[in-house]
């Protein structure tokens, strides 16, 4: 009970009580917004006349579905991301029991001791299983990606539900086939078919390798089902790739030292603290990883870890594409406890101990300047890199924020006690203090980040100037931004052209500058400059057209 309440207090903070955020979140509503309301193809969406970025379609299902089923007082951005809260929480379920298969195979299991009293095989999978749940939610990259209505998420969610497929064949038959036959067509119709492909040829080929299964499964049929259920996995995501005209070539190969050096840092910190103790895992386990029947705990999570990182290398999405490795990276930080010295543990709780109540004092800090103006340099930063913004008091999530703060109190004490130590103690605090950072920065600075992450101040302000014609004429504004339109403004917008009624231009700034013919001077006039509140983002040059040219 207190693993699930400790990730429904992870799970929900994000989802609630914010406004669509940019780029890629508002971009996705757009899309699902379009489905809902009958504007669109559903083999192929569309926003005006682009295609979404990803080829994805079963993302923009669901959220278009749970638009025209919901009633309508509620929120449509939230109606969205209804879909996604299940969605997270099947990733967060398929990474435990996907664990717990594993850490049930003999292989995984400790050595006996001589005269007993070592820990019963479900109990150790279970610790086992709780230490890869703690590992996934502590990876500081999971937060925001897996809180975003996007095809990012799906894909998580779908990935975790094939990593276990295959962790579960030998023991649960109907359920890996129900659940591998959903994952990987998932990822297949969440425009991921080349990694679904990959990850079940790859999986079925470790499954042949890997050591037989366990005795109670080991009946000659079962064997036989259990070999060849991969093979039915492939063929579905190839035939179902091909019927919907999902197959696209997006990869590209890396090349100079900016990009090593960006996906370097981003594969630093964004996996962290999941990566270390993986690393830790193979080289504890090398010798059993490198046998020519490498066993299924170890081989299953790196070879999905090993496709996803490779995406992660050769798209230009890396972030998203490495999301999708946390859960196997938490599997293979998990099987790192049993061998984790009493030394390591210490170090890794005093940083992280450290680490996150510096954040969180952080956090406090700044939310109290931002409200009284003290103290007064937090106070200023706030104001300069959001201006315009006015703080607001809301009660309910100060009281959820001091109820986790202490909560983190109570666990740093109960860490630190005289009790009886369970394997997964070392994750406790990274998980613990993630998940504080996350929902102090989702309750006490939500206003702040809504004002940061959402098109409505710019929205409003460019409404305001235009709102006599109601109308807007756009060229090379981003999806975000034309969703951001359609969603925060009644204004009606339109493709640039000569024989336009509406006496409004609004063109991104660089492209302006880039080529300043693409705008006759004898046909329109610049009016103003507008630029998203956080400095540096989103410039965009406002036109209004010259009187002469509009009797023309």
């Amino acid at each position: 009970m207190a693993l699930l309440l400790f990730c429904l207090a992870y799970l929900l903070p994000g989802f609630i009580g914010r406004m669509p955020w940019r780029s890629a979140d508002i971009s996705a509503f757009a899309y699902m917004r379009e489905l809902a309301l009958g504007h669109t193809d559903w083999l192929a969406p569309l926003l005006g006349s682009r295609a979404p970025e990803v080829d994805a379609l079963l993302p923009y299902w669901l959220g278009a579905w749970a638009l025209q089923i919901a009633p309508a007082w509620i929120a449509p951005d939230f109606i969205v991301r209804m879909p996604f809260i299940g969605l997270l929480a099947l990733a967060l379920a398929g990474t435990w029991y996907g664990c717990y298969c594993l850490a049930r195979s003999p292989q995984a299991q400790p050595v006996a001791f001589a005269f007993g009293g070592e820990a019963q095989p479900r109990d150790y999978a279970r610790a086992i299983a709780d230490g890869a749940l703690l590992a996934l939610i502590a990876c500081l990259g999971l937060a925001q990606l897996s809180h975003e209505t996007t095809p990012a998420q799906a894909q998580l969610a779908f990935s975790a539900l094939a990593f276990y497929a295959m962790a579960a064949l030998p023991y649960h038959r109907s359920s890996a086939f129900l659940a591998g036959a959903a994952g990987f067509a998932g990822l297949t119709l969440c425009g991921a078919p080349t990694v679904a492909l990959l990850l079940a040829a790859g999986a079925g080929l470790l499954n042949w390798l890997s050591p037989s299964a366990p005795a109670q499964n080991a009946q000659a049929s079962g064997q036989a089902f259990n070999r060849w259920l991969p093979v039915f996995w492939v063929a579905l995501v190839v035939v179902l790739a091909s019927v919907m005209d999902v197959w696209r070539w997006r990869l590209q190969f890396p090349a100079g030292l900016d990009f090593w050096q960006d996906r370097g840092s981003l594969l630093l910190w964004f996996t962290w603290p999941a990566w270390p103790l993986a690393l830790w895992t193979l080289l504890r386990w090398r010798r059993q990883l490198l046998s020519l029947r490498p066993q299924q705990h170890l081989a299953l999570p790196l070879w999905f870890a090993l496709v996803h990182l490779g995406t992660t290398l050769m798209t230009s999405a890396g972030d998203r594409a490495l999301l999708l490795a946390l859960p196997p990276l938490a599997v293979l930080a998990a099987f790192a406890l049993p061998t984790l010295r009493r030394s390591l543990s210490a170090l890794i709780d005093w940083f992280t101990l450290l680490f996150f109540t510096g954040c969180a004092t952080i956090i406090w800090v700044v939310w109290l300047a931002m409200h009284t103006g003290v103290p007064p340099q937090p106070a200023a930063n706030v104001a300069r890199l959001l201006p315009g913004f006015e703080p607001r008091f809301v009660i309910l999530p100060f009281v959820f924020a001091v109820l986790a703060t202490l909560t983190w109190a109570w666990l740093v004490h109960w860490r630190v006690g005289r009790h009886r130590a369970a394997i997964w103690k070392s994750l406790v605090l990274p998980a613990a203090g993630a998940a504080l950072c996350w929902l102090l920065l989702t309750t006490l600075w939500m206003p702040a980040l809504d004002y940061a992450r959402s098109y409505l101040p710019l929205v409003r302000q460019i409404e305001s100037t235009v709102q006599a014609d109601r109308c807007l004429q756009i060229f090379g504004l981003s999806r975000g931004l034309e969703a951001g339109f359609g969603y925060h403004s009644a204004l009606q917008l339109e493709p640039v052209s000569d024989h336009a009624s509406c006496p409004w231009l609004l063109i991104e700034r660089d492209i302006v500058q880039q080529t300043p013919e693409i705008v006759s001077p004898a046909r329109w006039q610049r009016h103003s400059a507008w630029a998203h509140p956080r400095e540096g983002e989103e410039d965009h040059v406002l036109f209004k057209r010259l009187p002469a040219a509009a009797s023309k």
